[in-house]
């Protein structure tokens, strides 16, 4: 297995360039299996789960080309037959699950395990069932598998009791060859929701609405593959935003959507952190101490859940006491436990996780327990005496494409080894 030895590091500085978005390239690459003809997907990252979501695909009968370097991904979904996915796949990510809305306006039925993915917490499917069943779907659920099956699918209106993006995201693409019009109510608003609408509507979709908390889908005929590229990834471009933060370094991050990152840009300015919006990227400075703060995690336009473990490495370091809400999922301080073991000093409390800030961090060995935890160690052992040593870094390897590379190039002593 692999692992990540970090020494501490020099202040970060130099150019670094965020990658296309892992959550929005899931859905778009699932949403696919709507279209006729060949689609081709630009700015794909290099990750694991785009590796997993690409086996899941050809194995339902897609013809997939993946040019690494050029970063595209050409798609053609004229054969897909198969409708029922495979728990090997399914089992080790959660978006595997976004195969169902397609596949049942598609070929109107399918058959998939439930999914996988991080330990983060609870995360049922009710929500996309419940949107299913509305739009007309039988859905059947024993031994670990949830089956569905409709003679037609009818638009109707759909409430959503939580605004879950990946809801959102399957009972839109379910929707687009429904008869008449779907309405998603208290849908997500994530700019990843605007990304997959902008993508089917390119494909000849009718929906309107995303990125509000009112979706409408008004049913169409038939789509057609197209071209789309892939919106920055926002968590990534956060992550470096904070290590250069951390190591009080000064980082220029190219290819971010500045309105994608205004909670990360207001916290790191409360933290004291000099952040500039420029024509070319968004420039972090770091200053030479950080300044505590009091985070809660919130669905979008709140402040992310994904970037909640980076930050607490931020705050660990930071003057005073800094107190971290989360309300999204109930098992997101796995990587306390680890930055505790590098010295931070963090009391969990519930859903609450108090932080008083410490001089400094001594590196060790640690787990990266899941995907932003892992984040969360990377940015700790930048700044932490002697050698921090990172194991099960496959997490990692999920969401951050070449991100030991990219940090390397900026200065930092990081070794990927076998």
């Amino acid at each position: 297995m692999a692992k990540l030895i970090i020494k501490k590091s020099p202040p970060l500085k130099g150019t670094v360039k965020i990658s296309g978005s892992k959550n929005s390239v899931l859905p778009i690459l699932t949403a696919s299996l709507l279209g006729q003809g060949k689609s081709k997907i630009l700015d794909v990252p290099d990750l694991k789960d785009v590796v997993i979501m690409q086996d899941l695909l050809q194995h339902l009968g897609a013809s997939i080309k993946w040019d690494k370097v050029k970063k595209e991904i050409e798609i053609e979904t004229d054969n897909i037959k198969e409708y029922e996915a495979p728990y090997e796949l399914v089992s080790k990510m959660r978006a595997s699950f976004l195969v169902m809305g397609p596949l049942l306006a598609r070929i109107k039925k399918a058959k998939i395990p439930l999914p996988g993915g991080c330990a983060i917490g609870s995360r049922p499917v009710d929500l996309h069932l419940k949107g299913f069943s509305a739009l007309g779907a039988e859905i059947i659920q024993e031994n670990g598998y949830v089956e569905a099956y409709a003679d037609k699918l009818v638009g109707n209106k759909i409430y959503l009791d939580f605004p879950s993006v990946g809801a959102t995201e399957n009972i839109m693409m379910a929707a687009v060859y429904a008869e008449g019009t779907t309405i998603i109510e208290n849908a997500a608003v994530e700019p990843e929701i605007v990304d997959l609408a902008n993508y089917l509507n390119a494909m000849g979709a009718d929906i309107r609405g995303a990125g509000t908390d009112s979706i409408k889908i008004n049913g169409v005929k038939n789509l057609t593959g197209t071209s789309h590229c892939v919106i920055p990834d926002r968590i990534e471009a956060g992550t470096f935003m904070v290590a250069g933060a951390i190591t009080r370094g000064d980082i220029l991050i190219e290819n971010v959507v500045s309105d994608h990152l205004k909670p990360i840009i207001a916290k790191l300015k409360e933290c004291r952190v000099e952040v500039i919006e420029t024509d070319k990227g968004i420039r972090v400075c770091g200053k030479d101490s950080i300044k505590s703060v009091d985070i809660k995690t919130l669905p979008y336009p709140g402040f992310p859940t994904d970037m909640q473990a980076p930050f607490m490495s931020l705050l660990s370091m930071a003057e005073g006491t800094s107190v971290v809400i989360e309300t999204v999922f109930e098992n997101r301080f796995m990587h306390v436990g680890e930055l505790k073991r590098m010295g931070a000093k963090i009391k969990i409390e519930g859903r609450s996780a108090i932080i008083d800030g410490v001089n400094k961090l001594t590196g060790t060995q640690v787990r990266a327990t899941d995907l932003r935890a892992g984040a969360s160690l990377i940015l700790s052992a930048l700044v932490a005496d002697k050698t921090t040593e990172i194991s099960d870094i496959y997490h990692i390897e999920r969401g951050y494409s070449e991100l030991e590379k990219k940090l390397a190039a900026l200065g930092a002593n990081i070794e990927k080894v076998k």
